[in-house]
């Protein structure tokens, strides 16, 4: 199992930037693919993006396409998420995710294992 810690949150105007990290122990990173998801208040989980073991691949909602950048550092254990021209609709706790299924861009959450306990982000308008 792996423990994972998100960090970066906060909150942000409308049209800024923030970038989230997200910290692995107990197993290495290079093992799993990974992803980040978030909640927005009152609704349901949704998928943001995600990154093969390699960082060769990468996907992304169309909702943070071109605004959002995956990326990850192996030899550090961490997953990183740049986001720029935040939108207010993008107020969630933010979640980094593993999927063992390391060479593969999964969309679905219930394909992710171990997941990290959350990081704010506020979004003002």
């Amino acid at each position: 199992q792996v423990q994972l810690v998100e960090s970066g949150g906060g909150l942000v105007q409308a049209g800024g930037s923030l970038r989230l990290s997200c910290a692995a122990s107990r197993r290495p990173l290079s093992m799993y693919a990974m992803g980040w998801f978030r909640r927005p208040p009152g609704q349901a989980r949704e998928f943001v993006a995600t990154i093969v073991w390699n960082a060769g691949r990468t996907y992304y909602a169309d909702s943070v396409k071109g605004r959002f950048a995956i990326s990850r550092d192996n030899a550090k254990d961490m997953v990183y998420l740049e986001m720029n021209s935040l939108k207010p609709e993008g107020t969630a706790v933010y979640y980094c995710a593993t999927d063992r299924y390391s060479w593969v861009c999964d969309l679905g959450y219930r394909r992710y294992e171990d997941w990290g306990q959350g990081t704010q982000v506020t979004v003002s308008s």
